[in-house]
Protein backbone atom coordinates (compact mmCIF):
# COMPACT_ATOMS: atom_id res chain seq x y z
CA UNK A 1 0.00 0.00 0.00
CA UNK A 2 1.61 3.42 -1.16
CA UNK A 3 0.79 6.95 0.36
CA UNK A 4 -0.27 9.48 -1.69
CA UNK A 5 -0.18 13.13 -1.02
CA UNK A 6 -2.09 16.04 -3.61
CA UNK A 7 -0.10 19.74 -3.91
CA UNK A 8 -2.67 22.47 -5.16
CA UNK A 9 -6.46 22.08 -5.34
CA UNK A 10 -7.50 23.82 -8.53
CA UNK A 11 -9.57 21.76 -11.42
CA UNK A 12 -7.17 19.04 -12.30
CA UNK A 13 -6.42 18.06 -8.75
CA UNK A 14 -9.80 16.60 -8.39
CA UNK A 15 -8.93 14.26 -11.41
CA UNK A 16 -5.70 12.87 -9.30
CA UNK A 17 -8.06 12.55 -6.06
CA UNK A 18 -10.31 10.57 -8.01
CA UNK A 19 -7.75 8.50 -9.37
CA UNK A 20 -5.86 7.95 -6.49
CA UNK A 21 -9.32 7.00 -3.89
CA UNK A 22 -10.22 4.48 -7.20
CA UNK A 23 -7.05 2.58 -6.51
CA UNK A 24 -7.03 -0.04 -3.44
CA UNK A 25 -3.58 -0.27 -3.63
CA UNK A 26 -3.19 3.45 -2.81
CA UNK A 27 -3.89 5.51 0.53
CA UNK A 28 -4.92 9.08 0.17
CA UNK A 29 -2.66 10.70 3.09
CA UNK A 30 -2.33 14.58 2.35
CA UNK A 31 -3.63 17.44 0.90
CA UNK A 32 -2.54 21.10 0.33
CA UNK A 33 -3.46 24.67 -0.85
CA UNK A 34 -2.49 27.82 0.11
CA UNK A 35 -6.04 28.67 0.28
CA UNK A 36 -7.47 27.65 3.06
CA UNK A 37 -10.92 27.68 2.10
CA UNK A 38 -9.83 25.16 -0.46
CA UNK A 39 -10.76 22.25 2.20
CA UNK A 40 -14.28 22.34 1.30
CA UNK A 41 -16.04 19.27 -0.01
CA UNK A 42 -12.29 17.28 0.14
CA UNK A 43 -12.36 13.69 0.88
CA UNK A 44 -13.46 13.16 4.42
CA UNK A 45 -10.77 12.01 6.96
CA UNK A 46 -7.92 13.33 4.79
CA UNK A 47 -5.63 15.93 6.55
CA UNK A 48 -5.46 19.41 5.00
CA UNK A 49 -2.37 21.51 4.94
CA UNK A 50 -1.60 25.03 3.78
CA UNK A 51 2.24 24.22 3.83
CA UNK A 52 3.17 21.50 1.52
CA UNK A 53 6.42 20.92 3.31
CA UNK A 54 4.99 20.69 6.54
CA UNK A 55 2.28 18.14 5.01
CA UNK A 56 5.27 16.28 3.75
CA UNK A 57 6.77 16.10 7.40
CA UNK A 58 3.78 15.10 8.89
CA UNK A 59 2.47 12.57 6.49
CA UNK A 60 5.39 10.87 4.92
CA UNK A 61 3.89 10.12 1.74
CA UNK A 62 5.46 7.55 -1.27
CA UNK A 63 4.97 10.22 -3.71
CA UNK A 64 3.55 13.78 -4.13
CA UNK A 65 1.31 14.68 -6.76
CA UNK A 66 2.23 18.01 -8.31
CA UNK A 67 -1.28 20.03 -9.56
CA UNK A 68 -0.21 23.82 -9.51
CA UNK A 69 0.16 26.40 -11.74
CA UNK A 70 2.77 25.81 -14.36
CA UNK A 71 5.77 28.04 -12.77
CA UNK A 72 5.64 25.77 -9.82
CA UNK A 73 5.73 22.46 -11.12
CA UNK A 74 9.80 21.85 -11.01
CA UNK A 75 10.47 24.01 -7.97
CA UNK A 76 8.23 21.94 -5.92
CA UNK A 77 9.30 19.09 -7.40
CA UNK A 78 12.78 20.07 -6.98
CA UNK A 79 12.06 20.28 -3.31
CA UNK A 80 9.64 17.54 -2.90
CA UNK A 81 12.49 15.20 -4.70
CA UNK A 82 15.10 16.45 -1.95
CA UNK A 83 13.17 15.68 0.63
CA UNK A 84 12.94 12.26 -0.54
CA UNK A 85 9.74 11.55 -1.91
CA UNK A 86 8.72 10.30 -5.25
CA UNK A 87 6.77 12.78 -7.86
CA UNK A 88 3.70 12.79 -10.00
CA UNK A 89 3.86 16.48 -11.69
CA UNK A 90 1.12 17.56 -13.77
CA UNK A 91 1.70 18.85 -17.58
CA UNK A 92 4.02 20.96 -18.46
CA UNK A 93 7.05 19.44 -17.68
CA UNK A 94 8.38 23.01 -17.32
CA UNK A 95 7.68 26.27 -18.26
CA UNK A 96 11.13 26.10 -20.96
CA UNK A 97 13.52 23.95 -22.56
CA UNK A 98 16.10 25.28 -20.36
CA UNK A 99 13.97 24.36 -17.00
CA UNK A 100 12.77 21.05 -18.74
CA UNK A 101 16.56 20.59 -18.62
CA UNK A 102 17.76 21.33 -14.90
CA UNK A 103 14.96 18.95 -14.02
CA UNK A 104 16.17 15.91 -16.36
CA UNK A 105 19.21 16.81 -14.32
CA UNK A 106 17.36 16.27 -11.30
CA UNK A 107 15.38 13.06 -12.52
CA UNK A 108 19.23 11.92 -13.27
CA UNK A 109 20.30 13.17 -9.83
CA UNK A 110 17.83 11.33 -7.72
CA UNK A 111 18.32 7.47 -9.64
CA UNK A 112 16.58 6.63 -6.40
CA UNK A 113 13.35 8.14 -7.12
CA UNK A 114 10.59 8.16 -9.77
CA UNK A 115 9.19 11.52 -11.27
CA UNK A 116 6.93 10.86 -13.75
CA UNK A 117 5.25 12.78 -15.35
CA UNK A 118 1.44 13.55 -16.23
CA UNK A 119 0.87 12.95 -20.32
CA UNK A 120 -1.70 10.79 -19.77
CA UNK A 121 -3.02 10.52 -23.52
CA UNK A 122 -0.32 8.55 -24.44
CA UNK A 123 -2.39 5.53 -22.55
CA UNK A 124 -5.81 6.29 -24.45
CA UNK A 125 -6.90 3.52 -25.65
CA UNK A 126 -7.07 4.86 -29.39
CA UNK A 127 -3.24 6.11 -29.03
CA UNK A 128 -2.02 2.66 -27.57
CA UNK A 129 -3.64 0.71 -30.58
CA UNK A 130 -2.07 3.33 -33.49
CA UNK A 131 0.96 3.00 -31.39
CA UNK A 132 1.16 -0.49 -31.91
CA UNK A 133 0.51 -0.28 -35.67
CA UNK A 134 3.34 1.96 -36.09
CA UNK A 135 5.59 0.17 -34.33
CA UNK A 136 4.72 -3.10 -35.91
CA UNK A 137 5.64 -1.92 -39.48
CA UNK A 138 3.36 -3.71 -41.06
CA UNK A 139 2.27 -0.20 -42.96
CA UNK A 140 5.78 0.99 -43.49
CA UNK A 141 7.30 4.16 -41.91
CA UNK A 142 5.19 7.34 -40.70
CA UNK A 143 5.11 9.74 -43.98
CA UNK A 144 3.16 12.43 -42.60
CA UNK A 145 1.13 13.68 -39.43
CA UNK A 146 -1.18 16.63 -38.91
CA UNK A 147 -2.58 17.26 -35.16
CA UNK A 148 -5.69 19.66 -34.96
CA UNK A 149 -6.90 21.19 -31.36
CA UNK A 150 -9.84 23.44 -32.03
CA UNK A 151 -10.75 25.06 -28.63
CA UNK A 152 -12.70 27.81 -27.08
CA UNK A 153 -11.59 29.71 -24.16
CA UNK A 154 -13.74 32.59 -22.75
CA UNK A 155 -12.31 35.86 -21.34
CA UNK A 156 -13.10 34.51 -18.05
CA UNK A 157 -10.76 31.47 -18.18
CA UNK A 158 -7.86 33.86 -17.95
CA UNK A 159 -9.54 36.49 -15.46
CA UNK A 160 -10.18 33.94 -12.81
CA UNK A 161 -6.83 32.86 -12.66
CA UNK A 162 -4.65 35.46 -14.03
CA UNK A 163 -1.36 33.10 -14.22
CA UNK A 164 -2.87 31.70 -17.13
CA UNK A 165 -2.69 34.43 -19.46
CA UNK A 166 0.94 35.29 -18.35
CA UNK A 167 4.31 34.30 -19.94
CA UNK A 168 6.00 34.44 -16.66
CA UNK A 169 3.74 32.11 -14.87
CA UNK A 170 2.01 30.30 -17.90
CA UNK A 171 4.97 29.64 -20.08
CA UNK A 172 2.44 30.61 -23.03
CA UNK A 173 -1.11 30.32 -24.00
CA UNK A 174 -2.58 27.96 -26.41
CA UNK A 175 0.09 25.25 -26.96
CA UNK A 176 2.01 24.78 -23.16
CA UNK A 177 -1.74 24.84 -21.64
CA UNK A 178 -4.52 23.05 -23.95
CA UNK A 179 -2.39 21.60 -27.04
CA UNK A 180 0.70 20.18 -24.93
CA UNK A 181 -0.63 16.55 -25.19
CA UNK A 182 -1.33 17.21 -28.99
CA UNK A 183 2.38 18.16 -29.56
CA UNK A 184 3.41 14.81 -27.28
CA UNK A 185 1.15 12.36 -29.49
CA UNK A 186 2.94 14.29 -32.97
CA UNK A 187 6.63 13.09 -32.12
CA UNK A 188 5.19 10.09 -29.68
CA UNK A 189 3.31 8.59 -32.66
CA UNK A 190 5.81 10.31 -35.70
CA UNK A 191 9.03 10.14 -34.20
CA UNK A 192 11.84 12.50 -33.41
CA UNK A 193 11.12 16.25 -35.01
CA UNK A 194 13.77 18.24 -35.72
CA UNK A 195 12.60 21.64 -37.31
CA UNK A 196 9.70 23.78 -37.42
CA UNK A 197 8.37 26.64 -39.36
CA UNK A 198 5.26 28.30 -37.96
CA UNK A 199 2.96 31.60 -37.18
CA UNK A 200 1.81 32.14 -33.66
CA UNK A 201 -0.76 35.00 -32.84
CA UNK A 202 -3.90 35.80 -30.87
CA UNK A 203 -7.13 36.24 -32.76
CA UNK A 204 -8.43 37.45 -29.02
CA UNK A 205 -8.86 40.82 -27.72
CA UNK A 206 -8.50 39.84 -24.08
CA UNK A 207 -5.44 41.47 -23.01
CA UNK A 208 -3.73 38.56 -22.04
CA UNK A 209 0.14 38.48 -23.13
CA UNK A 210 0.29 34.68 -24.08
CA UNK A 211 -0.44 33.41 -27.79
CA UNK A 212 -4.64 31.56 -28.30
CA UNK A 213 -3.61 30.64 -32.26
CA UNK A 214 -0.69 28.63 -33.96
CA UNK A 215 -0.09 27.23 -37.42
CA UNK A 216 3.17 25.37 -37.68
CA UNK A 217 4.51 22.95 -40.19
CA UNK A 218 6.63 20.21 -38.63
CA UNK A 219 9.75 18.36 -40.43
CA UNK A 220 10.73 14.89 -38.43
CA UNK A 221 13.79 13.72 -38.62
CA UNK A 222 12.52 10.56 -40.96
CA UNK A 223 11.51 13.01 -43.39
CA UNK A 224 7.99 12.85 -43.03
CA UNK A 225 5.93 15.92 -42.33
CA UNK A 226 3.49 17.18 -40.10
CA UNK A 227 1.01 19.78 -39.68
CA UNK A 228 -0.18 21.16 -36.11
CA UNK A 229 -2.95 24.00 -34.93
CA UNK A 230 -4.24 25.12 -32.36
CA UNK A 231 -6.87 27.60 -31.57
CA UNK A 232 -8.61 28.83 -28.76
CA UNK A 233 -10.70 31.16 -30.55
CA UNK A 234 -13.03 28.26 -31.62
CA UNK A 235 -16.53 29.07 -30.59
CA UNK A 236 -16.49 25.89 -28.75
CA UNK A 237 -14.24 23.24 -27.70
CA UNK A 238 -14.15 20.31 -31.09
CA UNK A 239 -12.99 17.19 -31.12
CA UNK A 240 -9.00 17.32 -31.09
CA UNK A 241 -8.06 15.54 -34.26
CA UNK A 242 -4.68 13.32 -34.57
CA UNK A 243 -3.87 11.68 -38.25
CA UNK A 244 -0.93 9.38 -39.53
CA UNK A 245 -0.10 8.77 -42.69
CA UNK A 246 2.05 5.58 -43.65
CA UNK A 247 3.57 4.36 -46.53
CA UNK A 248 0.72 1.66 -47.06
CA UNK A 249 -2.02 2.93 -44.70
CA UNK A 250 -4.07 5.74 -43.11
CA UNK A 251 -4.59 6.33 -39.45
CA UNK A 252 -7.21 8.87 -38.37
CA UNK A 253 -8.26 9.59 -34.26
CA UNK A 254 -11.21 11.86 -34.26
CA UNK A 255 -14.15 11.85 -31.34
CA UNK A 256 -12.07 9.63 -29.35
CA UNK A 257 -12.47 7.15 -31.89
CA UNK A 258 -9.25 5.38 -33.93
CA UNK A 259 -10.12 4.77 -37.59
CA UNK A 260 -8.16 3.07 -40.73
CA UNK A 261 -8.93 5.27 -43.70
CA UNK A 262 -9.77 3.12 -46.43
CA UNK A 263 -8.51 3.67 -50.10
CA UNK A 264 -12.32 4.76 -51.12
CA UNK A 265 -12.04 7.53 -48.28
CA UNK A 266 -14.65 5.62 -46.06
CA UNK A 267 -13.58 5.33 -42.75
CA UNK A 268 -13.32 1.72 -40.27
CA UNK A 269 -13.53 2.05 -36.99
CA UNK A 270 -11.27 0.41 -34.71
CA UNK A 271 -11.60 1.28 -30.87
CA UNK A 272 -12.84 3.85 -28.76
CA UNK A 273 -11.31 5.33 -25.89
CA UNK A 274 -13.09 5.21 -22.60
CA UNK A 275 -14.69 8.60 -21.76
CA UNK A 276 -14.76 10.08 -18.40
CA UNK A 277 -18.02 11.65 -17.62
CA UNK A 278 -19.12 15.39 -17.03
CA UNK A 279 -18.19 18.34 -19.19
CA UNK A 280 -14.49 18.04 -18.39
CA UNK A 281 -14.77 14.86 -20.85
CA UNK A 282 -12.05 16.27 -23.25
CA UNK A 283 -9.03 15.84 -20.02
CA UNK A 284 -9.52 12.04 -21.29
CA UNK A 285 -10.10 8.96 -19.09
CA UNK A 286 -6.31 7.72 -18.63
CA UNK A 287 -5.65 9.82 -15.86
CA UNK A 288 -6.55 6.84 -13.54
CA UNK A 289 -4.43 4.13 -15.83
CA UNK A 290 -1.51 6.32 -16.09
CA UNK A 291 -1.96 6.71 -12.14
CA UNK A 292 -1.92 2.86 -11.19
CA UNK A 293 0.77 2.53 -13.84
CA UNK A 294 3.21 5.03 -12.17
CA UNK A 295 2.48 3.33 -8.53
CA UNK A 296 3.02 -0.02 -9.94
CA UNK A 297 6.20 1.08 -10.87
CA UNK A 298 6.73 2.43 -7.68
CA UNK A 299 5.85 -1.33 -5.60
CA UNK A 300 8.18 -2.99 -8.38
CA UNK A 301 10.91 -0.68 -8.83
CA UNK A 302 10.14 -1.04 -12.05
CA UNK A 303 10.54 2.58 -15.12
CA UNK A 304 7.59 1.96 -17.32
CA UNK A 305 5.97 5.36 -16.65
CA UNK A 306 6.54 8.89 -18.49
CA UNK A 307 9.92 10.43 -17.35
CA UNK A 308 10.71 13.72 -17.41
CA UNK A 309 13.90 13.10 -20.19
CA UNK A 310 10.26 11.58 -22.29
CA UNK A 311 8.53 14.83 -21.57
CA UNK A 312 10.89 17.43 -22.57
CA UNK A 313 10.23 17.07 -26.32
CA UNK A 314 6.85 18.85 -25.70
CA UNK A 315 8.75 21.75 -24.17
CA UNK A 316 11.47 21.91 -26.77
CA UNK A 317 8.80 21.81 -29.74
CA UNK A 318 6.70 25.01 -28.02
CA UNK A 319 9.99 26.70 -27.34
CA UNK A 320 10.82 26.45 -31.34
CA UNK A 321 7.20 27.36 -32.77
CA UNK A 322 7.37 30.33 -30.35
CA UNK A 323 10.97 31.48 -31.68
CA UNK A 324 9.63 30.46 -35.16
CA UNK A 325 7.10 32.69 -34.77
CA UNK A 326 8.65 35.38 -33.62
CA UNK A 327 11.66 35.39 -36.53
CA UNK A 328 9.15 34.28 -39.33
CA UNK A 329 11.95 31.34 -39.98
CA UNK A 330 12.75 27.60 -39.77
CA UNK A 331 13.80 27.31 -36.66
CA UNK A 332 15.82 23.68 -35.58
CA UNK A 333 14.07 22.16 -32.60
CA UNK A 334 17.11 22.45 -29.79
Amino acid sequence: MKRAAIIGLGDISQIHIAGILANPEITLCGLCDINPEANQGLPEGVPFFTDYKEMVKQTQPDCVHICLPHYLHYPVAKEVAEMGCNVFCEKPVALTTKEAEEYVKLEAEHPELHIGICLQNRLNESVEMLKELIDSGKYGKVTGTRGIVPWYRAKEYYDIKPWRGKWETAGGGCMINQSVHTLDLLYFLGGTIKGVHASVSQLLDYGIEVEDTVTARLEYENGARGLFFATNANHKNESVQIAVQLEQGEFLIRDNVLYEVQEDGTQKKLIEDEKMPGSKFYYGASHSKLIARFYKCLEDGTDNYIKVKDAKMSIQLIDAIQESGRTNSYVPVR
